[in-house]
């Protein structure tokens, strides 16, 4: 006859992760099973990524399905994460400590990509994961200004230690050059130059390395796909048929170099007259979505064209550090969806397997 901490196993068999379509237990998603005398059960799931936007229904899933168990008095869950990552193809260099680098980039330039790349951060900060950002646009280093930060990032061990602000690691070029010194610099110089950013600076454990890329298909796009894992790309586009076109090439240019899209962010998509409520498509509608939809990816996120993010950002507090408000839900949903395709594309991709811990 099984025991008791056998029939509850058994019962997580036939609880499945929604995304991988695998139950827990074969996932080695359960951590811990504990069983009293008295019947009372005590489980530890570890999902994949702590933004997973799926917890609630998984926990609720497990519950379920151990409460049916037979001699079963009560169940107690504890939901915790780690973030999964993927293998590292050959001929890609690993940066230490760093489990997922997730590419921003746009085909073209204006249309909210750093907005994008900044939020998104402090957005997986807030859903507990730990975050850096590095602002890869050399020419146009926007990110401290957005994020707040100053100051000059201090060298120890000739490692550069990088700046915090609102949650997350910061590193830019804007932080280690004059305001208004220009940075004229060919191919080589620019691919010196990431190289630097990627591997001299100490980025510590980090789940997810955000890098905002220059806009366009250039040299820093290239030299970062033959370098480093990118685990994905996030594209950001506004509704017009102009920026639709450059999207197209940019995500061609990231398919062509084997970075997986994960889905595009449509900035702009709408104006909501804040004195009447009535909505104005500025940037015409729905060509986000089509496009999307034709090239087989999905429009992640749509951020309205409103004063109020564009005030938040000058003044360097990123709307996504408000949880409660209308952009910080937008984000908050966006940085969730980009978690859970990563989790996604590691499971493909082979992640290291987690250990299944049961009590004697």
């Amino acid at each position: 006859m099984a025991s008791l901490k056998e029939s509850v196993i058994d019962a997580l068999r036939t609880v499945d992760d929604p995304d991988l379509k695998k139950d827990l237990v074969s996932l080695n998603m359960i951590k811990n099973v504990v069983t009293g005398e008295s019947g009372a059960v005590s489980i530890t799931v570890e999902l994949t990524t702590p933004a997973c936007p799926l917890k609630k229904k998984i926990e609720d899933d497990c519950r379920q399905a151990v409460e049916r168990v037979e001699g079963v008095t009560s169940v107690a869950i504890e939901m915790t994460a780690r973030v999964s990552n993927g293998t590292v193809p050959e001929g890609k260099t690993p940066i230490p400590g760093v489990k997922n680098i997730l590419a921003v980039g746009s085909g073209k330039g204006g249309v909210g990509k750093t907005t994008t790349a900044v939020n998104l951060a402090v957005a997986l900060s807030k859903l507990g994961a730990r975050v850096a950002l590095l602002d890869a646009d050399i020419y146009g280093p926007n990110v401290p200004s957005m994020l707040g930060v100053e100051g000059r990032p201090r060298v120890v061990d000739k490692r550069i230690l990088p700046l915090e602000a609102c949650g997350i690691r910061v590193i830019s070029m804007g932080l280690l050059v004059s305001a208004d010194q220009p940075l004229v610099w060919r191919g080589p110089m620019l691919h010196g130059a990431l190289r630097q950013l990627l591997f001299d600076v100490a980025w510590g454990d980090c789940d997810y390395l955000v890098i905002d890329m220059p806009p366009g298909t250039g040299d820093v796009q290239l030299s970062l796909a033959q370098t480093v894992p990118v685990t994905g790309a996030v594209i950001v586009t506004t509704p017009q048929n102009v920026a639709l076109q450059d999207v197209r090439k940019g995500i061609a240019m990231f398919r062509q170099v084997g970075v997986p899209v994960i889905g595009v962010v449509e900035n702009m998509s709408w104006y909501s007259c804040p004195k009447c409520g009535n909505r104005d498509d500025v940037f015409s509608t729905g060509g986000g979505t089509a496009m999307a939809a034709e090239l087989g990816i999905e429009v992640i996120g749509e951020v309205p064209l409103n004063s109020l993010l564009r005030e938040a950002m000058d003044s360097g507090r990123p709307v996504a550090l408000d949880t409660e408000s209308e952009f910080g839900r937008i984000y908050a949903g966006i940085a969730s969806k980009v978690a859970q395709r990563i989790s996604i594309l590691n499971a493909k991709d082979g992640p290291k397997p987690f250990a299944v811990i049961s009590n004697p």
